[in-house]
């Protein structure tokens, strides 16, 4: 702060001096404070370093905590004819597969014409059957050529491709199932305007039906034929994920000699996320290892050796890594050290033995899933584990069932007959399911025995469109007295099944009457001893040790049904334990924000060291105009005087 006026009577207490004396006052201070918010910004970033790799290490812990990670597995065959896709379900297995025919798509063609976009080829109506589903196509003035009919036929949505082929001397219309198998075969029946529907010219010509065959079938449809394992078996299509459980066959060619599909352990992926895992948690420990080292030649140390903050997360991440994993006691593997992962003793970084983890991971590979990721244990086969929160306790807990889940279920009320003839009378009938209901549900007619009826009731059921939008699905079986028996394909007390519509007859011949089923129930009971919450074949426990802990009780019957016990794996308890030091009042967020308040705090007291520097050289300024003032005061007296006493002087009386 320059005053440029004091000083001008003395020339003595200059505007320099009073800028000298508040700088001395102002420069210990300063760079007392400027050290401070060095240290403070310095240990700061170090902090937000230390976020970040906690963070990083979370992410990876979270990849091997989930339930297929390291349970993942891959599939493999010895013939191009057949590939095997195995999904996070597959189960290690070897299977033989011997392909006797591919599936197919049924190909029609018609007779040949000269055109394909102006002779006209008959109007009036072709009815196109795929499968179950009848679809109306119009043929009129704006489609009755090949090539428009084509269009018709293609933007209707029927199943069924069109396309006009050249074959060298003419043109042809092909209709093609856009599926395969036997079940997606194509029929056509015309309604020709000329009158006439049955004979061979104007739209007649495009029938091939059970009745007319006016088209040439040049590619039957046909079902895929396999064996597995010397188990015969077919399928509508090439791609099959209903045999071998959570895997998908895929089938190319027809094999001359059996292939050999195999699903085992995907080593390499598990070894990659594990590896992963083993570099995130060495960069936390090596910036740890940075901000808390010492030298004790030079005596330079790191800028958080001492913090309780970096101690505290070294010691969790030590205690996760280190210790056996409650409850993997009697396990084939219960810790890192087991699988291969051990602790540099100098560094404290880990070191990863690939091949020690792999050859675990194929010899028990549930065991090494388990040792990441949380997971429940049960005693009894019909009791699955289902999940657990953050709430749950690692233990033991006994489950004791008081009801059993039921689906909401109509029963016939007679038997059915040993042959049971369908027509309109009898064969239709409406449902509702879950609360929504069917569109009217026909029945092919025909003559029936007990379990060929349930199973054209069952693929009607399956097909029904009004079931489908609702979401719902309804099942078909014969009842112990050998009555029709339908029920909901859920559990629980909203899962209902109720008749709500029936044909003349259909009481009389399959036993059913409009009218309400029996409601389905909740499964009841306690956990570790105290009243449970049932939701269908679900228990959950809410209160205790267990709360937040949900198992499924899929048979059996009521009374004790053993324990479940829960185990939080390293990935897990890694997962927890990084989650609480970046909480809001966890270590890590609290070291942060105290060094944050820190800085905000060094910034108040230098906005204070300014006011008092500020109001000192105000004060330093007003004291030296005033001393300056006197000074001037004091030379003009001092010039009188002098004058005076000049004027006294003898010589001076001339």
């Amino acid at each position: 702060m320059a005053i440029s006026s004091v000083g001008i009577g003395s020339g003595v207490l200059t505007s320099d001096l009073i800028d000298k004396l508040a700088s001395a006052e102002r420069e210990p201070t300063e760079k007392r404070l400027e050290v401070r918010t060095e240290k403070a910004e310095t240990k700061l970033s170090d902090f937000g370093r230390i976020k970040s790799a906690v963070s990083d290490l979370r992410l990876s812990a979270r990849t091997l905590a989930s339930a297929d990670a390291l349970g993942a597995v891959k599939g493999e065959s010895t013939s191009d004819a057949v590939a095997l896709s195995a999904g996070a379900a597959a189960k290690p297995g070897s299977y033989q597969i011997e392909v006797s025919k591919l599936a197919t798509a049924q190909s029609l063609a018609s007779g040949s014409f000269a055109d394909k976009d102006t002779t006209p080829v008959g109007a009036g109506t072709l009815q196109i059957k795929v499968g179950d589903k009848l679809t109306n196509v119009t043929i009129d003035s704006s489609s009755n050529t090949l090539a428009g009919m084509a269009k018709a036929i293609n933007d209707s949505g029927s199943g069924a491709n069109a396309a006009v082929l050249f074959n060298g001397t003419g043109y042809q219309l092909v209709i093609s199932s856009k599926q395969t198998g036997l079940e997606n075969a194509v029929s056509i029946t015309a309604t020709d305007s000329d009158g006439n529907s049955a004979d061979a010219s104007g739209l007649s010509q495009f029938n091939f039906n059970g009745t007319n065959a006016n088209m040439t079938e040049t590619m039957p449809g046909q079902d895929a034929a396999f064996r597995i394992n010397g188990l015969a078996l077919t399928r509508p299509t090439n791609s099959i994920d209903d045999v071998i459980a959570g895997s998908t066959l895929s089938l190319t060619d027809v094999t001359t000699a059996p292939a050999t599909v195999t699903i085992k352990a995907d080593t390499e992926k598990a070894t990659e996320r594990m590896q992963d895992f083993v570099d995130k948690y060495n960069a936390l420990k090596e910036i740890i290892n940075e901000v808390t080292a010492f030298n004790a030649s030079s005596g330079e140390k790191g800028s958080l050796l001492g913090n309780s903050a970096v101690r505290a997360i070294a010691a969790d991440m030590r205690s996760v890594i280190g210790n056996m994993v409650p409850g993997l006691e009697k396990a084939n593997v219960r810790s890192l050290a087991e699988v291969g992962v051990s602790t540099n003793s100098t560094t404290g970084l880990l070191e990863f033995n690939s091949s020690k983890f792999s050859e675990k991971l194929k010899a028990y590979p549930e065991d090494v899933a388990g040792l990441f990721s949380d997971q429940g244990r049960t005693t009894d086969a019909s009791v699955a584990y289902s999940s657990a929160s953050i709430n749950t306790k690692v233990g033991s807990y006994g489950i004791n069932v008081t009801q059993m889940a039921t689906k909401g279920a109509y029963t016939g009320a007679s038997p059915l007959a040993a042959s049971t003839v369908i027509d309109a009378d009898n064969g239709v009938f409406s449902i509702s399911v879950d609360g929504k209901n069917s569109t009217p549900i026909t029945l092919t007619a025909g003559n029936y025995t007990p379990a060929e009826l349930i199973t054209e009731i069952q693929k009607q059921l399956d097909a029904n469109t009004g079931l489908q939008s609702g979401g719902v699905a309804a099942k078909a079986t014969l009842g112990p007295g050998g009555e029709i028996l339908l029920s909901s394909n859920v559990f629980g007390k909203n899962s209902s099944l109720d008749i709500t519509a029936v044909g003349a007859n259909t009481a009389a011949s399959l036993g059913l009457s409009v009218g309400a089923g029996i409601a389905g129930l909740d499964v009841e009971g306690t956990i570790n001893g105290k009243k449970a919450v049932g939701d269908g074949q679900f228990l959950r426990s809410e209160e205790g040790d267990s709360s937040g802990l949900r198992v499924q009780i899929t048979g059996g019957t009521t009374g004790d049904r053993g324990n479940v016990s829960y185990i939080e794996g390293v990935g897990d308890q890694m997962v927890d334990s990084i989650n609480n030091m970046l909480s809001a009042k966890g270590s890590l967020s609290v070291a942060i924000d105290g060094f944050n308040k820190e800085i905000g705090q060094i910034k108040e007291d230098k906005q204070k060291l300014d006011l008092r520097i500020e109001s000192l050289t105000a004060r330093l300024v007003k004291q030296f105009a005033s001393a300056d003032s006197l000074v001037s005061r004091l030379n003009n007296t001092g010039d009188f005087l002098t004058a005076q006493l000049k004027a006294m002087a003898p010589g001076n009386n001339d």
